[in-house]
């Protein structure tokens, strides 16, 4: 008798294990068939801070999570419908982020009297009756899939490596994912080793199998395709966007990218990406320090390239002295700080949005510098081409606010045609025997001064951090000029044109305002979404430029009577706003290196309302 298929609107998975049960490419396989599929969908990615913490206990548990649905959604998911756990670390560590009712799949193999113990448990969960407000199903991962790979001629131990297939082939079996992507990609993934690839598609067809034919699974279930927008739509994490917006920025400015950079989580995986696309004409240089990096990158830019530095929170640190010499040399340069948790190396895999402050004055002397903060995964592409247009035109260093939720986490992104990219070109300076060049001569609308490359006849000119002449550019210690100098280097980053700031006020009398930046985005405006369909009024507003500010941002933030915004830091926007408009900021921080989930912050938005 063929089993009931049941219809859902949407569902929340989660895989956990320790870090070396492979969850992470695992969630990355399911994903790849949801998005082949055409399901709207978002993932969380979340890796043990320690490098390989000991087998087994809480702090090497690994998980992914992925929402897909058949609507559009904005965040991957509060809580999981289904958890699976490979072992008694990731069962405890997730459990308490599971509602009544959800599914378990527990791999029983790994629930041995040591592992048990190594977490804390006095007993076995799956069988003292402790876990009755759950739908547990305990399946042997381990022992089926050794026993599916018995005939083959691997190790015992690479057929125990291989349950992580057998988990993605059951979860594939259970939600309708599409098979033949996940086996092509495990043919292409171990092509010098067949045996190996053999071994992983027996395993991944075996847990497929099991789902049709055990009875521990009497139900499978169907998320049907989303309506998306036509076009072509492929799956991109937030540092592959930002890895194509910079090459697409190189193109649009006609201006050869150069990347020095120094490998740091969560920002390497962009150094990794555009080190593969050297058909663009992209140069990748992997410095030996961050300094060097940062160096190389300003360097390029000086030669006539479009300079880029990735990094995080620590690396910002050791990177602003240049910063500020390409604040003073005013050269196009593109700051990729993906930050993450800190202080110092804090929690190397956990996000935060607390580099604002950092990037806003973290240098000596007035020098300041233009950020942009991308909202989601896919929003990385045309950040980064925002931030090179900025960079380019106004020849100033600018910062590009990521983080590690955005870099790891992933969405469908509509590829955009070549005509709907901005022209973001630019022109060197160029000699004229009737005129002398003057290096710090500026355009009269953006207050740029002339990019020369090096080596142009006739256009010798000095450089260097120390305090230049306006128009020459030669050394002056003169008070009067440095103190037009930095009104003068001010006024060019006031001066730049971004978009005002949309405000999104469904019923154009709501009283409460909901404001946000960087990756906070989803997690409001999915709790924006919640208190609408409860009847409530509420606006909601995102900057994606946070220096300089959209003009009209004093005037939106004083047509509301109350403004709420979340951050995870301690309150870095907040401060600024308060400080330049005067205005009675509701702050909401969290600092766990986590995001925010959407029914925390619908509560948070509730009660601002009820005590209007």
């Amino acid at each position: 008798m063929s089993k009931q298929v049941q219809q859902l609107d949407r569902v929340i998975i989660r895989f956990a294990g320790d870090s070396g049960d492979g969850m992470q490419l695992t969630g990355d396989r399911f994903t790849a068939g949801t998005a082949e599929f055409g399901n709207d969908l978002s993932t969380f990615p979340n890796f043990p801070a320690e490098i390989r913490a000991p087998a087994g206990t809480l702090p090497g548990v690994s998980s992914f999570q992925l929402h897909f649905a058949d609507h559009d959604i904005l965040t991957p998911g509060d809580a999981p419908n289904v958890l699976v756990a490979m072992n008694p670390a990731a069962l405890k560590a997730n459990l308490g982020d599971l509602p009544r009712g959800a599914d378990i799949i527990a791999n029983t193999d790994e629930f041995t009297k040591r592992n048990l113990q190594k977490v804390g448990y006095a007993a076995n969960p799956i069988e003292d009756g402790s876990l009755g407000e759950w739908r547990v199903h305990a399946v042997p991962l381990t022992s089926l899939t050794v026993k599916a790979l018995e005939d083959l001629e691997i190790s015992k131990k690479d057929a125990e490596r291989s349950k992580n297939m057998f988990a993605l082939g059951l979860l594939s079996w259970l939600y309708h994912r599409p098979t033949e992507h996940t086996i092509k990609f495990i043919e292409t993934k171990f092509a010098k080793k067949p045996e190996i690839a053999k071994a992983n598609i027996t395993a991944f067809q075996a847990g497929w199998n099991y789902g049709e034919t055990t009875e521990s699974f009497s139900v499978s279930y169907e998320v049907k395709p989303a309506k998306l927008a036509p076009g072509l739509y492929r799956n991109i994490s937030g540092n592959q966007a930002l890895a194509y917006g910079l090459i697409a920025a190189s193109v649009q400015s006609k201006l050869p990218l150069f990347l020095g950079s120094y490998p740091i989580t969560p920002a390497s995986d962009i150094l990794h990406e555009l080190s593969k696309h050297k058909r663009f004409g992209i140069k990748t240089f992997q410095a030996e320090d961050e300094i060097a990096g940062v160096g190389a990158a300003l360097g390029a830019s000086f030669g006539g390239a479009l300079g880029v530095t990735t990094t995080s929170g620590p690396g910002v640190a050791l990177k602003a002295e240049t910063v500020g010499l390409a604040v003073m040399t005013e050269l196009p340069l593109i700051l990729v700080d993906v930050q993450r948790a800190g202080p110092s190396t804090g929690m190397p895999t956990k996000t935060e949005q607390t580099d604002l402050l950092m990037a806003m004055f973290g240098r000596n002397g007035e020098s300041p510098v233009p950020i942009v903060a991308p909202r989601s995964p896919s929003d990385c592409f045309d950040a980064t081409i925002e931030a090179a247009r900025i960079a380019v035109k106004y020849r100033t260093p600018v910062y590009l606010l990521s983080d590690g939720y955005l870099a790891n986490g992933s969405e469908p992104w509509r590829l955009p045609e070549i005509d709907e990219l901005p022209d973001i070109s630019t022109e060197f300076a160029v000699h004229n025997p009737d005129e002398e060049f003057l290096p710090y001569k500026r355009d009269p609308e953006s207050l740029a001064r002339p990019w020369a490359v090096p080596g142009t006849p006739g256009l010798e000119h000095r450089i260097g951090g120390i305090e230049k002449a306006d128009g020459s550019g030669n050394i002056s210690y003169d008070s009067n000029n440095h103190d037009l100098m930095v009104r003068l280097r001010q006024a060019k980053i006031d001066g730049i044109d971004v978009p005002d700031l949309e405000v999104d006020d469904e019923t154009g009398d709501a009283r409460v305002l909901v404001l946000g930046w960087g990756s906070t985005y989803g997690p409001i405006a999915a709790a924006v979404r919640r208190i609408r369909k409860s009847g409530g009024k509420v606006a909601q507003a995102h900057l994606r430029h946070l220096n300089p500010l959209p003009k009209n941002t004093g005037e939106v933030l004083k047509s509301y009577d109350k403004v709420l915004l979340p951050e995870i830091n301690l309150g870095q926007l907040a401060l600024l706003l308060r400080a330049r408009f005067l205005v009675d900021i509701i702050s909401y921080n969290r600092v766990r290196g986590l995001p925010f989930k959407a029914e925390e912050l619908a509560g948070v938005i509730q009660d601002v309302i009820d005590n209007d």
